[in-house]
């Protein structure tokens, strides 16, 4: 429930607008299928580190042993950047909501109401995070499930306003299959990654996990065949239901959906319910950017007082510097929520696509060490098939991501505050690297097998 709280959020929920706008309507079917395909990669590759070495740090822990100390603390920073900044794309996607009800509050006022509640959810114990968030992701499966089924109903004119003929799939193809070139395909596929994250945050899990040799892997499946489903079906019936001009980031697509199928105030409980779902997702992204800077306090490379937890088990610390993200959410409803939104989407999704990489090199560097040991891969608790391939095309799919939005000017900015923090982190590391002052190995991750 944690993976699917974390991944279903703006990326499904307000972006699908923007990829359907862009790619077209087949075009952004197959772009959430490749999205798919990509994803399943990443977490197979993702399964066999977190069986043999389950870690609260997760893929920053694996890319510390089996690349180097440098790129398990840039990793860390870069999954702590994914978060926060889809915490200022999840607080803005409320406001933006919000404001059908009340059109004369400034959204800023909403996000930072909401900013509000997620943090006191996460500020006191685990118990209450782990209950809010079970129960709000629920809300947000039950929608989606509900929305494909209403939305295919629709489709076939079972649902909707008397008197008008059913859609069917006619605007799938109104304007060719790919209105808007091939081209678009791949730079929307950004967009598309932002949407798929959160689903890694099994990885962060698996150090707190009973059994995680048994349970890690059926989570690993049993989301992702869910969120294929839920994603695919979902562009499915917007791109079936709404024009392609009409799809865009002002009015999430399901809101817009639900009111065309001419239910009474389906339009006000869906956007409702998406403002839940949004919560849900900033919910734990807020838990793992807080866990990223603890396992880097862990690991002497933040001032010890990221490491520093309450008695709750909580790690204050780590959560209000993590909250910074809020501010972005602030900064761009008052200047250009619609427009700004979409740069938060292309930093994060720059931030996520670039920790997938690192997990598909750091399995491959964990099997070549762990063969050359003498190990026998048969005697993994998980291991990812078809071994290089399926890493190679993991980290061969993320660089496509890349070269893909330098051809798309609104997303280009990715690159240009991406490259330059990865950069930044690196120089950070090296500069106050712990063991250049007491000669020891502090950032050593000790394997559990």
């Amino acid at each position: 429930m944690l993976s699917l709280g974390g991944v279903i959020g703006t990326g499904l929920f307000l972006s699908s607008g923007y990829t359907v706008n862009q790619a077209g309507p087949m075009g952004a079917i197959l772009a959430y299928l490749i999205g798919g395909v990509v994803v399943y990669l990443v977490m197979m590759c993702l399964g066999e580190l977190s069986v043999h070495m389950p870690e609260t740090g997760a893929f920053s822990a694996h890319a510390t042993r089996y690349i180097g100390p440098g790129t398990g603390y840039t990793v860390a920073w870069l999954y702590w950047l994914t978060w926060t900044v889809a915490l200022g794309s999840e607080f803005t996607a409320s406001g933006l909501l919000m404001a059908k009800w009340f059109p004369d509050v400034p959204i800023w006022i909403w996000s930072a109401i909401f900013a509000l509640i997620v943090f006191l959810t996460n500020a006191f114990t685990p118990k209450i995070f782990a209950e809010t968030e079970f129960w709000l992701s629920l809300i947000k499966v039950a929608t989606v499930v509900i929305f494909i089924i209403v939305g295919g109903a629709a489709i076939f004119g079972l649902a909707g306003p008397e008197g008008q003929p059913a859609p069917m799939f006619h605007n799938l193809t109104r304007e060719g299959f790919f209105p808007t070139g091939v081209m678009p395909i791949l730079v929307t596929m950004l967009a598309v990654s932002f949407a798929f994250s959160g689903t890694e945050l099994i990885g962060i899990a698996a150090g707190e996990t009973e059994d995680p040799e048994k349970n890690v892997p059926r989570a690993i499946r049993a989301t992702l065949w869910r969120l294929v489903v839920f994603f695919v079906g979902t562009i499915v019936v917007i791109a079936a239901m709404l024009p392609r001009e009409q799809a865009g980031l002002v009015e999430s697509p399901f809101v817009t959906v639900f009111a065309m199928t001419g239910i009474p105030h389906a339009g006000d409980i869906m956007n409702f319910v998406i403002i839940t779902a949004l919560l849900s997702a900033a919910n734990s992204g807020l838990y793992a950017a807080s866990r990223m800077l603890w396992s880097l306090g862990e690991q002497r490379t933040l001032p010890s007082m990221f490491a520093r937890v309450t008695r709750g088990g909580i790690p204050l610390n780590a959560l209000l510097f993590s909250m910074l993200g809020g501010l972005l959410a602030l900064l761009s409803s008052v200047f250009a929520a619609d427009t700004l939104y979409l740069v938060l989407v292309s930093i994060s999704g720059f931030a996520v696509v670039a920790v997938w990489m690192s997990i598909a090199v750091s399995q491959l560097c964990f099997r070549r060490q762990f063969v050359r040991g003498g190990g026998d891969p048969a005697t993994l608790g998980y291991r990812a098939p078809f071994y290089p391939w399926v890493p190679l095309g993991a980290f061969i799919a993320c660089l496509l991501c890349f070269v893909g939005i330098a051809f798309d000017p609104t997303q280009r900015i990715a690159l240009y505050c991406g490259i330059p923090f990865i950069a930044v982190c690196y120089l950070a590391f090296y500069l106050t690297d712990p063991r250049r002052k007491d000669g020891t190995d502090s950032s050593a991750v000790t394997e559990t097998s």
